[in-house]
């Protein structure tokens, strides 16, 4: 039976973060993406202190190529939660870190190869990208986010191309990508194929490219086939850990990020996907709305670039709570529902 979030929804529809906002209004309520209300909400995101915290220092030593994916104020992660708030598209101010991640991830590295028969340790790198098993070894969770976030920030050129060509080299059989470097590893990683496959489909939507298309649709096969978090075998959980929804994700997957997938490769009324749906909405909270049942990131306003290897973020995405409401994980909630109709 369907639940009544109308108070849900005008509750988003007014909170005091712009972002939250566009996503009620593009995801939720369905608003025309290039109406003048959404143009302007976009302009107000902008402007927002959420956006100016994390594009700070992107003129001095957050673009040097060093820090790109610094955890996670590097210029690939800002580039990335700026495409996932609803940041305007075709900004040019954002072109020196679009530079600055394309001549990191198409460096002459991943285009070396080598083949080898055992394990690889990861100080190996520098040699190019493994093959083991006849498996390409590679975290395609890179190159794949940052094909999609410039791809959706409208800042995407020719070498756009070259991520999604480098990715479907990468491809392993079964449709995914995975970085293991063990010679067992032959089943695709969750983690690793989520964005690559996000990235080849918005590629595939811009530059109208059959062949990215058709690997992005193979890939949604790895997520659909274990119905976003269950064994293929045995038909139990593969993770526990999928079924906390966080916010934001980087580059982990949990249960609600393989929905929101889903919802925009069009996919989301596949029947495969009712599993999850159920559980989804059984994990709604009394008084509305869904936790963020855990968290990726510690705060800081730190500019200091000694702690670039901690998971440091900018800005708070409203914690952590099992009983407390987070508007980004409850807005990604009801754009799910509301693409599988399941919002009353």
């Amino acid at each position: 039976m369907k639940r009544d979030r109308t108070s849900l929804i005008d509750k988003l529809l007014h909170s005091d973060e712009p972002s939250i906002r566009w996503k009620a209004m593009v995801r939720v309520v369905g608003e025309d993406l290039h109406s003048r209300k959404v143009r302007d909400l976009q302009e107000e995101i902008r402007k927002s202190p959420r956006a100016r915290a994390l594009i700070a220092g992107r003129d001095n030593r957050f673009v040097r190529e060093s820090y790109v994916y610094a955890n996670w104020r590097g210029a690939h992660w800002t580039l990335s939660t700026l495409a996932e708030i609803g940041y305007p598209a075709g900004d040019e101010s954002l072109m020196p870190m679009r530079e600055q991640v394309l001549d990191y991830w198409l460096g002459h590295q991943f285009y070396m190869e080598f083949e080898s028969n055992k394990a690889v340790p990861k100080h190996r790198s520098a040699e190019g990208v493994p093959i083991i098993q006849g498996r390409y070894r590679r975290c395609g969770s890179q190159q794949g986010n940052a094909l999609y976030s410039i791809t959706r920030l409208g800042i995407a050129d020719k070498r756009s191309d070259a991520l999604a060509e480098r990715l479907t080299r990468w491809q392993w059989p079964d449709g995914g990508w995975n970085c293991d470097r063990m010679p067992s590893a032959h089943v695709s990683s969750f983690n690793e194929s989520l964005l690559p496959m996000l990235g080849l489909a918005a590629h595939a939507e811009r530059t109208k490219d059959a062949a990215a298309r058709a690997a992005a649709m193979k890939a949604s096969e790895v997520f659909l086939c274990r119905r976003l978090f269950k064994s293929r075998t045995d038909g139990k959980v593969i993770s526990p850990h999928w079924l906390r929804p966080k916010y934001p994700r980087y580059w982990h997957y949990d249960m609600l990020g393989g929905l929101v997938a889903m919802a925009e490769m069009g996919l989301i009324n596949d029947p495969r996907c009712e599993d999850a749906l159920d559980l989804l909405e059984r994990k709604e909270l009394p008084r509305g709305g869904w936790a963020a049942q855990g968290r990726f990131y510690k705060v800081s306003t730190s500019m200091d670039m000694s702690t670039r290897f901690g998971s440091i973020s900018q800005v708070d995405w409203g914690g952590s709570s099992n009983a407390r409401m987070n508007e980004w994980v409850s807005a990604d909630a009801l754009h799910v529902l509301r693409a599988a109709g399941r919002v009353f």
